[in-house]
């Protein structure tokens, strides 16, 4: 995975110069690309990152400066609580028609056509999502032909031309009957390796965010749509001015009035929780919402407080939204968004619906139950991965919207996650399995894998690899007496890399293909490893992409 790079000479590297202080890597440069790169895009993204591309380096310093004070002891805490975020009798801006009803939001990488089609429309038992987010970041790998097909796809949903033929099926969308187009753009700390401005990684969210909304923002608003946009992982409320003021500055270079995009930031890591408030505040112009993001949440509390030996989290599959301090932050999200104005939404519930009736069953009850709590909660809507679950969130959120449930709940409740729960060999093995499979997708390209009754995504592996981590660099002794080290997870890399090679066998009978699925499995597991591994943890897995 590929570091953002200070500087990058041009000429020596390999990039082409295409005007505006840009150069692209030449191996990026097909027709694809020259189609999305237009002189109006470029000339745009080089406005944009000319203005607000030393900002957000700025903002990515003082995350630094935040982690290196939170491991030498200090817990996240609230901010002023007499600010005019705080008190203010402020609300956001009176949410548009179209951002009214958002039940059920359906999510996947945005470069497949054919699962974009599929999110925009009904499955095959006539149920369709409100929403679609077409997704560049977690579900995505973020590799130079996934982000160019990634922005042909978002345009064709937008204009409805969009259409695949795949195994003798054609798969095209119905503009008279098709969920909502949102498009989560990458986050602030990721770079675009493929695009050098003045000698500078282009940051990729300011890409993606131009793209798409030069294509799409007067196709859509012709349609009487709004553009829709989810943001990534927020840590501060001074990161969500940074975006507001990227929003305001590419609508007026673009010829729009200020709140014509809408926005919904996720609440995902353990410092924006403190900040649910200032963060709308922040957005208010063009705030649509805020989303519970909960997997890169417990992967943002086990980094935020990896050094910390009194909040060493417990096993990764107990850590639910019942623990308090996952739920007290979703009732927050509730409570202040609806106070304010806007959706809260939920989050993901990541289950696949399995191949046989017995499991298919099992996993239907489990997002049954998951939705319908979060409905109980006052959430808006919810997030679901695969279209067969759309029919079931939806009977869980019966109302159009749930703008008028301010519920009496705690405003400052307690957000420090406790130790409390199990840490087991089966956690550790959980772990190590999910990051040699999703790795396995990584390597080839995928960036959301479906694995064991389960839709892993990038949060989920880093949840893994952060909690592996932290376990080995407290040598905690797990439930069956055994520490945590090197050499243990080194021995359960292998004992779970024998467990594929003979789930393989049991599966594949043609000896070629074996042959190569484990050969992928094995180079997987070794680069998975290696992660796992590390003396120190990684702010991220992958903080830019890697070139064409």
């Amino acid at each position: 995975m590929l570091a953002e790079k200070d500087t990058l000479t041009a000429p020596e590297t390999g990039y082409e110069s295409v005007g505006y202080q840009i150069h692209i890597n030449k191996n990026a440069l097909n027709e694809r690309a020259r189609q999305i790169f237009t002189e109006p895009v470029l000339k745009l993204i080089s406005a944009l990152h000319q203005q607000k591309n030393k900002d957000r380096l700025q903002l990515l310093e003082k995350r630094k400066v935040r982690q290196k004070e939170f491991n030498a002891g200090k817990l996240p805490d609230y901010e002023d609580r007499n600010s005019e975020a705080v008190t203010g009798s402020w609300k956001v801006a009176p949410l548009p028609e179209d951002l009214l009803q958002r039940r059920v939001e359906i999510t996947g990488p945005v470069n497949s056509a054919k699962m974009v089609i599929n999110m925009l429309s009904r499955n095959e038992t006539g149920d369709r999502a409100d929403m679609a987010m077409l997704d560049f970041e977690d579900s995505m790998m973020p590799d130079w032909v996934n982000v160019i097909d990634g922005y042909h796809n978002v345009i064709g949903a937008a204009d409805n031309s969009l259409r695949e033929e795949k195994g003798g099926k054609v798969y095209e969308i119905d503009p008279d009957d098709k969920a909502g187009v949102m498009v989560r753009v990458r986050g602030l700390h990721l770079a675009e390796n493929n695009i050098i401005i003045n000698g500078k990684p282009a940051s990729a969210g300011i890409t993606d965010l131009a793209v798409t909304f030069y294509h799409t923002a007067k196709i859509l608003s012709e349609q009487g749509r709004t553009p829709k946009y989810y943001i990534p992982k927020c840590e501060h409320y001074l990161e969500a001015r940074w975006w507001n003021d990227l929003f305001k500055l590419v609508q007026q270079l673009c010829g729009f009035p200020t709140g014509t995009l809408r926005a919904t930031f996720l609440i995902e890591t353990l410092t924006a929780a403190f900040q649910i408030e200032e963060i709308l505040y922040e957005i208010r112009e063009h705030a649509a919402g805020l989303n519970t993001g909960r997997w890169d949440k417990i992967f943002s509390d086990i980094k935020v407080l990896q050094a910390h030996p009194r909040h060493i989290m417990a096993d990764r599959a107990t850590i639910t939204m019942q623990k308090y301090w996952m739920e007290n932050y979703a009732k927050r999200i509730v409570l202040i968004c609806h106070k304010r104005g806007a959706f809260a939404m939920g989050g993901m519930s990541a289950f696949t619906p399995g191949k046989t009736g017995e499991l298919r069953e099992q996993q239907t009850k489990k997002v049954a139950e998951d939705k319908a709590w979060e409905s109980g909660l006052g959430h808006d809507g919810c997030w679901v991965s695969h279209p067969y679950f759309v029919g079931v969130a939806l009977k869980q959120f019966t109302k159009k919207n749930q703008l008028d449930v301010i519920p009496d709940y705690d405003l400052y409740p307690n957000l420090i996650p406790s130790s409390e729960g199990p840490k087991t060999l089966d956690g550790l093995r959980t772990n190590v399995r999910v990051g040699i499979g999703y790795m396995n997708g990584w390597l080839q390209g995928i960036g959301c894998v479906a694995w064991d009754n389960l839709m892993e995504d990038l949060a989920t592996l880093e949840i893994s690899r952060a909690q592996t981590w932290q376990w080995k660099h407290h040598r905690v002794i797990l439930r069956e007496g055994i520490t945590v080290n090197d050499e243990l997870i080194t021995r359960i890399f292998d004992e779970e890399l024998e467990k594929i090679r003979q789930e393989a066998a049991e599966q594949i009978s043609d000896e070629k293909q074996l042959s190569k699925v484990i050969e992928a499995f094995e180079r997987a597991a070794a680069e998975a490893r290696s992660i796992f591994l590390q003396d120190e943890l990684a702010d991220f897995l992958a903080m830019g992409s890697d070139p064409a």
